[in-house]
């Protein structure tokens, strides 16, 4: 369901955004992709961020299980 809303914006940006609209029907639909693509980067940088909270919090144990498998290699 689409809804009609109003945003302002400055002129720079609306020019920009014209620049780029024939590859879309309507500024409209350029600043739905837009908003799209800007909404999926916050969330993949939240997962980022969540993945990198867990792997700090079991740092040492990864660490030493790595360290662990690494003494099983046979010298080259």
């Amino acid at each position: 369901m689409k809804v009609e809303t109003s945003i302002t914006l400055s002129s720079d940006v609306l020019a920009a955004i014209d620049r780029h609209t024939g590859e879309f029907r309507s500024r409209s639909e350029f600043l739905e992709a837009s908003a799209r693509e800007f909404l999926r980067r916050l969330a993949r940088t939240a997962a980022d961020r969540r993945d990198l909270e867990i792997l700090n919090r079991r740092a040492e144990v990864l660490n030493a299980e790595a360290e662990d498998v690494l003494s099983y290699q046979v010298p080259l």
